[in-house]
């Protein structure tokens, strides 16, 4: 299937591995031109070279991109932005008793408030374009709150309520702006390696980890000029773990 989004413009935060560059990957693979973005520089780089290799053009900017004039550096490479992957490591877990005030503060503004700013500064053009997708990778913590990753919990809720009402905006909706959100659970990447030698598959009825890859496929279909009727959904990606019905 052609998903009608060749020559487009997206822009991808925390790109350079992962669930990030499994997006913009899938992005490029449909011809979308990109912008990319990470904190380190030696590994967006690798990155933007294995991206270019699908023959589209990859723009890099280097930085943390909660900090407002990263932001705008990011938005300004692009010509226009068609497509936006919000996208940020979640803060770390412990217990809610040990976090002051300056700790919910940095989560809300890396998970909650640089979404936020960034879907505010490109939805009104999107629109009236008449073409736009927002996909924000929050997590499966959002349907299941895990105990421990309370600053994640609270952030990434906050997220998904506001996108909610935002995503049915008539002046969006009506104008083919999608907002939606993907909520990855376990998946091969780095950061999962960094939580234990042994990582375990216990809970997954898929009996293995999410590939990187197909969970860009996905981004890459919600960005599709098909999934235009798809807007304000939270689409989980967990191999079956969580066990309810809704």
């Amino acid at each position: 299937m052609d998903f009608g989004i060749a020559g487009r413009w997206a822009v991808v935060g925390a790109s350079s591995q992962g669930l990030g560059l499994g997006c913009a990957d899938a992005l490029a693979s449909e011809g979308v031109n990109l912008v990319v973005n990470a904190r380190r520089a030696g590994p967006l780089a690798e990155a933007a070279e294995r991206l270019r290799a699908h023959g589209v053009e990859v723009r890099e900017v280097v930085g943390d991109i909660s900090e407002s004039g990263i932001r705008e550096t990011l938005l300004d490479a692009a010509p226009q932005v068609d497509i936006l992957v919000t996208n940020a490591g979640g803060p770390p877990p412990g217990d809610f008793r040990d976090w002051d005030e300056d700790a919910w503060l940095a989560a809300l503004k890396q998970n909650m408030l640089t979404p936020v700013e960034l879907i505010k500064a490109t939805v009104d053009d999107m629109a009236a374009r008449g073409f736009g997708r927002v996909v924000n990778i929050t997590s499966a913590a959002v349907k299941a709150p895990i105990a421990t990753l309370g600053l994640s919990n609270g952030a990434r809720g906050g997220l998904t309520g506001f996108v909610a009402g935002v995503a049915r905006q008539p002046q969006l909706a009506a104008a083919n702006v999608t907002i939606n959100n993907l909520l990855p659970g376990r998946f091969a990447t780095a950061r999962l390696a960094r939580t234990g030698s042994s990582p375990s598959t216990d809970g997954i009825p898929a009996g293995r980890f999410g590939d990187p890859a197909e969970f860009g496929a996905t981004c890459a279909f919600l960005c599709s000029a098909q999934a235009g009727y798809i807007t304000g959904q939270n689409m989980l990606i967990d191999g079956g773990a969580y066990p309810g019905t809704l």
